[in-house]
């Protein structure tokens, strides 16, 4: 008698790819989500989500030393220079030097830079945030391990986020 039934290994495999096309479709999704905030962001804003986090980080403690504006940020020092270099031509943010020690930089807001960062819309991540405080800590420990597997299959657990 011929079997014309699926196996158990065919089930399996039909069971990984479908579950594989889930996480590549929600991955893209999470890009594509990211990528049009920016882009409305741009066009209405005239600045990048890196920008209005560093407004929205001075506008929430007042002026800051570029280090303290990366750990707001959750980025490197680095990263802060470039992005306070094109807040500064914009004329949103200024560099004060208010110490005897010159080489001692504070980020301040101008006064459209507050006007734009008490306008601005929260960024993405803020609805990341507000989702994760409702679930719980097991969910929330669920998602940190799955996202920590992913990022190291890419190998960009060293990447600098900007």
């Amino acid at each position: 008698m011929e079997s014309h039934g699926t196996t158990p290994n065919e089930i399996n495999g039909q069971v990984h790819r479908d579950k594989t096309r889930i996480i590549l479709f929600s991955i893209r999704k999470l890009i594509q989500a990211g990528e049009l905030y920016s882009k409305e962001l741009s066009k209405i804003h005239s600045i990048s989500a890196a920008q209005l986090n560093c407004l929205l980080a001075l506008f929430e403690n007042g002026s800051l030393p570029p280090s303290q504006i990366a750990k707001y940020m959750l980025v490197k020092s680095s990263t802060v220079t470039g992005v306070v270099d094109r807040l500064e031509q914009k004329g949103l943010a200024r560099r004060m030097r208010n110490s005897p020690d010159r080489r001692i930089v504070t980020i301040e807001l101008t006064e459209t830079g507050h006007q734009l960062a008490e306008n601005a819309p929260p960024p993405i991540q803020q609805k990341i945030v507000d989702g994760l405080k409702k679930i719980s800590e097991a969910e929330i420990d669920e998602i940190v391990f799955a996202l920590t597997k992913l990022t190291d299959m890419l190998d960009v657990q060293d990447l600098e986020v900007t």
